[in-house]
């Protein structure tokens, strides 16, 4: 059954279809659009770490754009590479970081809304979404696609861009706390939730014997002859977290 978010998604696509469908003739390579989107998230972390939180939010809805159109373009033009998809991938994580880590430095030497405890909370949070990330990774390096949880990286882009340009710090930046706190602690359910998930799926594996399979550097270096263990990755380009 279709989540909130999926109806939100099918919607936003279909607003961008033109401009989609502009980039796809003009052959816009979609790394391009994945780097411009990561240049402008880590510019509006830095924004966020100067206290212009309003400002952070606006540069967070641009940065929305390409985050939804460079899967899509790559989708348009035949480009769903293998490597499209770990460039992808990486600059989210690098993406994330930078937002998280603008509004740690901006609780850490703001005048008037100093706060250590929130610093605490948005290290927590760095933590825990790149773990939201890596659970599912790594989920997928043993053949289980674990896309579950109550916060995924198009929520947390939602969170981290329309609230901040609506409101910034109203209620004496009582608003911007309550999001943060709530990314913090929906990513860490979230990683818990897709450890669970991976824990339920193995429990069938557990009565195998594990085979260890050794460096294929080292083993090429002591047995040239030893073929070289390959891995099959699906050519998609959007790598979801």
């Amino acid at each position: 059954m279709p989540s909130p978010t999926d109806y939100v998604k099918n919607g936003v696509l279909r607003v961008l279809e033109p401009a989609v469908g502009v980039l796809a003739r003009n052959k816009v390579n979609p790394n391009t659009l994945t780097t411009v989107g990561t240049l402008l998230t880590i510019a509006a972390g830095v924004v966020y770490a100067t206290g212009h939180i309003m400002t952070a939010g606006w540069i967070m809805a641009v940065t929305a754009f390409f985050d939804v159109v460079d899967g899509q373009v790559a989708r348009r033009t035949g480009r769903c590479t293998v490597f499209g998809a770990f460039y992808d991938s990486t600059l989210d994580r690098v993406a994330d970081g930078a937002l998280m880590a603008g509004l740690t430095v901006f609780y850490a030497t703001s005048p008037a809304h100093h706060n250590i405890y929130m610093v605490v909370v948005c290290l927590c949070g760095i933590i825990g979404t790149f773990l939201v990330s890596y659970t599912r990774a790594r989920a997928e390096s043993l053949g289980i696609d674990a896309k579950v949880g109550v916060m995924q990286r198009p929520e947390r882009i939602v969170l981290l861009s329309a609230p901040q340009a609506l409101f910034g710090l109203f209620w004496n930046g009582w608003v911007l706390i309550g999001i943060i706190v709530l990314l913090t602690v929906t990513a860490w359910i979230t990683a818990v939730q897709r450890i669970a998930f991976v824990y339920r799926a193995t429990q069938h594996l557990d009565s195998k014997p594990i085979r260890i399979v050794s460096d294929p550097v080292s083993q090429s270096t002591t047995n040239p002859t030893a073929p070289s263990k390959t891995t099959g990755i699906p050519a998609t380009r959007r790598a979801q977290s």
